[in-house]
Formats: structure tokens, sequence, C-alpha cells
């Protein structure tokens, strides 16, 4: 059967919505083609009709998924500095909070799926790095303005990679007070980052 283009796409981005969410949730290897297309609504049959691969979907979700965290993340920072807020601030509280942390299916796919994708072909993590250098650009953009060159590319970065490891093992402990201070060491450590540069 043949479908209008306008169908097809709208077909096509709910799977990747779906993949998107179950990826973070229950990671890649966990699910499996059939059982993204169901929760889609659509037959196993459809699926090479939008994607070449499950790779390919792979790489269409997590690019789907870091776009939407650092359209996130940009509004964090609009939102605190019309305010009258720090921008900064608003990346750290909004990446390092409570909500985040227990609703990995729709937070931060680096966070998630780092470690998995990692075992991922070239292709795929050339997807995550192209992401993950647009969010610490978010991030540099956000530093005080004595950050210059290399000094606030390393700031970003580490803020960045303390946000990721806090949230990850904020996920992980069994805990809830443990979880709790990961989270909030995590916010202290990542502005102690952004408020000093490094000479």
């Amino acid at each position: 059967m043949r479908y209008a283009k306008g169908r097809r796409e709208e077909t096509r981005q709910r799977v990747l919505d779906v993949a998107s969410r179950r990826f973070r949730k229950d990671g890649i290897e966990a699910a499996g083609v059939a059982g993204l297309m169901a929760d889609a609504g659509l037959t196993h049959g459809g699926f090479y009709a939008h994607f070449a691969s499950k790779e390919a979907l792979v790489q269409d979700a997590v690019a789907t998924a870091l776009t939407a965290t650092r359209a996130h993340l940009t509004n964090a920072v609009e939102t605190a500095r019309a305010a009258g807020g720090d921008g900064l601030e608003a990346i750290v509280a909004t990446y390092l909070r409570p909500v985040h942390r227990d609703r990995p299916d729709v937070g931060c796919a680096v966070a998630s799926l780092a470690a998995e994708l990692a075992r991922h072909p070239a292709e795929t993590r050339l997807v995550l790095t192209d992401q993950v250098a647009a969010i610490i650009t978010i991030i540099k953009a956000a530093l005080p303005e004595e950050f210059a060159g290399d000094a606030a590319d390393a700031a970003a970065m580490a803020i960045f990679s303390t946000m990721v490891g806090a949230l990850q093992l904020a996920r992980a402990v069994t805990d809830p007070g443990l979880s709790d201070r990961f989270l909030a060491a995590g916010r202290e450590a990542a502005l102690r980052l952004g408020r000093r540069p490094r000479r």
C-alpha cells in the first residue's frame, strides 16, 4: 500500500519517538524492532519502509533525543536570562533535577546510552559526537565572559562530564537519599567549574 508523503513522514516520526524513548528507558539491545513497531501501532513488516536497519533507527533516534535535549537546555538559558538569571545555573539545575533522574525515557540520551553507544559502529558514534559537541557549545555560551578559548572549551566539557556522571550515579544507586546527594554534589561541582577559569 502506498502512503501520501505527509503520512509516511508522520509514521516515521512516530517510530522515531517510540524508539528514542524505549532506547533511553530500556537500552538499545533490549528494544527489538518488532516491539518498537508494535508500540508505534505498526506491523513489523513496515519497518524497512522507513529505516534501512535497526542501526539506522538508532542513529536517527539518538539524534532526535539529543536535539530535544539541546532545545530544552537552550530554552532554560533563554528563560533564565529573560528573568535576569544565570544561564549556566539554569542548565545545571535543569539537567541535575529529580525529574530528569526519574524519567530517563525523556531525558538526555548521553547519560542513558553513552556506554552502550561506545560499542556501536563509527557512523552511530559520529551522530553522538556531533550532538555532544552541540551541547558543549550551549554550555560554553552560558559561561561567564572571562572564560575564553581553550579555557572555555575545557570548562564546558568538564561541566557536561560532571553532570552526566552525577546523573548516571543518581540513577544507579538504590538509596534515595544518596541519589539526591549525587544530584546536589553534581550541581555544586558543575557550577564551581563554571566560576573559575583555568589558567
